[in-house]
């Protein structure tokens, strides 16, 4: 998972200046143990920071991503981008009922990128592996408005 000063000190490389409301984003994304959306940080950040705009969360997501330091997913069933500070190979599920995303550690991820760059030439710069489904929680209430349906 990425630390602040990770995330901070990524930003600086890449030219951009620390702000406060990038500081604010970093931090957000270091502490964060789920996957934002954007718009997530920028709701949870806008509470304590008017001057915040949701331009400035894209375009540090974007430079973030760019750099390397965090990893952008696709939706969860909610029409929109997620964002992952954990680079480390592992697998995320997100399920299509309640849009949550969990990070699952596999050691086949290690091993399927070797493959890949065996099979194809290229040389990997990283790799994104998104399952979809239904959480336990969901198919429990899918099993429960079933048996209701059913009485």
């Amino acid at each position: 998972m990425a630390t602040l000063y990770f995330l901070l000190d990524t930003l600086k490389q890449a030219g951009h200046r620390i702000t406060p409301q990038r500081k604010a984003i970093c931090q957000a994304l270091a502490e964060s143990k789920e996957h934002p959306s954007a718009q997530q940080i920028y709701e949870q950040l806008r509470r304590e920071d008017d001057t915040l705009s949701l331009a400035t969360v894209y375009n540090t997501l974007d430079a973030l991503v760019n750099a390397g330091a965090i990893n952008i997913l696709g939706d969860a069933g909610d029409d929109a981008l997620h964002y992952d500070a954990d680079t480390e190979p592992h697998v995320n599920l997100a399920c299509i009922s309640c849009h949550r995303i969990v990070d699952i550690p596999s050691r086949y991820v290690h091993h399927l990128d070797e493959e890949i760059e065996q099979t194809s030439g290229y040389r990997l710069l990283g790799s994104r592996v998104l399952y979809y489904g239904l959480c336990p929680n969901c198919q429990k209430k899918e099993v429960s408005k079933g048996s209701a349906a059913a009485q």
